[in-house]
């Protein structure tokens, strides 16, 4: 895949992931100002189960924003499309669809 390409699938990643993050931190805000807003009356379960599912989203995106930085790292050194682990060049099919991927398909499905 070329350098141009490349960088094109990386950005658009990264501004779709800064994007979700920002609705998260923008909405997260309004949440939790009703909830103080119904005080008793809230349920307190469910409000401390809808933060730890935006935790965990937001964890999540925090971890493909730091997998869009080390794509861009790897384009920047000249080992972008090639395996962390192998240095097998990675199918620019596969980076189409994951411009973030660090190892083969068969890299990644045997786990080792």
């Amino acid at each position: 895949m070329d350098a141009e390409r490349a960088r094109t699938l990386l950005e658009a990643e990264r501004a779709e992931v800064e994007d979700m993050l920002r609705h998260i931190g923008s909405s997260g805000g309004d949440d939790r100002e009703a909830e103080q807003d119904l005080g008793d009356s809230g349920d307190t379960a469910d409000a401390l189960e809808s933060e730890g599912v935006d935790n965990a989203v937001e964890a999540s995106l925090r971890e493909r924003l730091a997998a869009v930085e080390r794509a861009e790292q790897r384009l920047a050194d000249g080992t972008f499309g090639l395996s962390v682990r192998s240095g097998q060049p990675i199918p620019d099919e596969r980076l189409e669809v994951a411009p973030t991927a660090e190892l083969t398909v068969e890299e990644a499905s045997s786990g080792s």
